[in-house]
């Protein structure tokens, strides 16, 4: 079940990025879109991350 997710949005992922390539070569206005919103969640991911405070180590060695 869970590799059926990860697939879908791996697909999601490189349809978002194809829109993206394809509305910068003047596609459909859907594509504009896909690719408007792709750049989005870009955006909105980096930014979450940026934000997110970081786990420094314990000074263990993790197992």
């Amino acid at each position: 079940m869970v590799g059926a997710v990860l697939v879908g949005v791996l697909v999601l992922v490189v349809a978002g990025c194809v829109c993206v390539v394809w509305a910068d070569r003047g596609g459909p206005r859907w594509t504009r879109a896909v690719a408007a919103l792709t750049v989005g969640a870009g955006k909105a991911v980096r930014s979450y991350q940026r934000n997110r405070p970081r786990q420094g180590s314990s000074g263990g060695d993790g197992d």
